[in-house]
């Protein structure tokens, strides 16, 4: 078992199960009693005009999660404090994981935050192909 111990919380990857880390995302986070949560909104790929910045997939993907950082610091915190992201991919096929689990690693690095990924038919806009939501907790 692998435990990552982050601030404030502790990631798990469980013996018994796969590695999912070069995939983009820790199987469970633990989250000590006190802690504070912060609860990001679903972010895009947008300008501060809210518009999209660009058509292309990795594009958006990597400005979602400077979005979620941007968010972040707004309450003091960082990456380092997500403990688990939602993310939601229109017309999601294989071929997407590769560039999210690349943007993942530019971010977290290699302890990733629990995730899940949902693939879904579309997003607010029609220019949105990807949306991630993020609980980040603070001690």
């Amino acid at each position: 078992m692998t435990n990552i111990e982050r601030a404030p919380h502790t990631l798990v990857n469980p013996d018994g199960l796969h590695d999912p880390t070069p995939f983009g995302y820790s199987h469970t986070a633990v989250i000590p009693a006190g802690t504070e949560l912060v609860l990001v909104s679903g972010q895009y790929g947008s300008g501060p005009d809210g518009a999209v910045v660009s058509p292309d997939f990795t594009d958006q993907v990597d400005r979602t999660f400077r979005n979620i950082a941007t968010a972040l610091a707004a309450h003091g915190l960082d990456l380092g404090h997500v403990v688990q992201l939602r993310t939601y991919i229109v017309n999601h096929d294989i071929s997407k994981l590769g560039p999210i689990a690349a943007a993942v690693r530019a971010h977290w690095g290699t302890t990733p935050p629990a995730q899940t990924l949902l693939g879904v038919a579309s997003l607010a806009t029609p220019d949105m192909l990807f949306e991630v939501e993020a609980v980040a907790a603070r001690p």
